[in-house]
C-alpha cells in the first residue's frame, strides 16, 4: 500500500511540474525562448493594466454616480423642507394682518383695557419673533419706489409732485420676504408681495 501510494505521488509531480511551466515560452528544439516569454509576459501585463484601468474607471464611475445621487437627495430633501416651511409660515401671515389692523386705529386700540391690550401685544411679539427667528422680514414702505418684484399695485393715486411718481402712495397689506432682500442683492424669496397704491404724476396744466 505504501508503494501505491509513493507511485501516485511521483505520478502526480510531473503534472504539478508541467502547470508551472505553461507560462513559458519553448522553442522546437525544447527549450525556453526567453524571448518569447518576455514577450508574452508583456502582452499579459498590458492586458492586467488594461483590466485595472477598467475597474478603476469603473469603480470612480460608480462613486461619483453615488456621490452626485446623494448630493440631489440633499438637495431634493433642502427644497422640500424649504417649502414646508415657506408654506407653514405663509398661513400665519393672515394673523399678523389681523394684529396689524387691530392695531391700524390707534384710538380704538388705546381705549381697550390695558391689561388685556399687553396681552395681545405680547402674543404679536412672540409671533414677530417666530417670523424673525425663519428670517422671514415684512416688506412694503410708504415712498419707496414701486417694485414689481415685491409689490403688487392695487391702485394709482393721481400726484402733482412729480418726484413722487412710481413711488408707494400707502400700503394696504404687508407682504414678506424669506431670507436676505433681493434689492440688496440678497437671495431672498418674496412669499407675499406688498399690496400697495402707487403715485402717478400728472401736470396739473395738463389737466381739463
Amino acid at each position: 500500500m505504501a508503494d501505491e501510494k509513493e507511485t501516485e505521488k511521483k505520478e502526480e509531480q510531473p503534472a504539478e511540474k508541467e502547470s508551472e511551466i505553461l507560462e513559458f515560452e519553448f522553442n522546437e528544439d525544447g527549450e525556453e525562448d526567453l524571448k518569447k516569454t518576455l514577450k508574452k509576459f508583456r502582452a499579459d501585463l498590458k492586458q492586467c493594466k488594461a483590466e485595472k484601468e477598467e475597474y478603476l474607471t469603473g469603480w470612480q464611475k460608480e462613486r461619483a454616480d453615488f456621490i452626485n445621487y446623494k448630493k440631489q437627495e440633499d438637495d431634493r430633501k433642502a427644497i422640500f423642507s424649504e417649502a414646508i416651511r415657506e408654506r407653514i409660515l405663509t398661513r400665519f401671515l393672515s394673523i399678523i394682518d389681523s394684529f396689524n389692523m387691530a392695531f391700524a386705529n390707534k384710538e380704538a386700540w388705546e381705549k381697550v383695557d390695558a391689561n388685556w391690550r399687553k396681552g395681545i401685544e405680547h402674543i404679536y411679539s412672540q409671533t414677530n419673533g417666530i417670523f424673525e427667528e425663519y428670517d422671514v422680514k415684512p416688506i412694503g414702505e410708504v415712498g419707496e419706489a414701486f417694485d414689481p418684484n415685491i409689490h403688487q399695485s392695487i391702485d394709482i393715486v393721481q400726484t402733482d409732485k412729480k418726484e413722487l411718481e412710481h413711488k408707494v402712495a400707502t400700503v394696504i397689506q404687508k407682504g414678506y420676504i424669506l431670507g436676505s432682500d433681493p434689492r440688496q442683492g440678497g437671495t431672498g424669496r418674496v412669499i407675499r408681495p406688498a399690496r400697495v397704491n402707487v403715485f402717478e404724476y400728472k401736470d396739473v396744466k395738463d389737466a381739463p
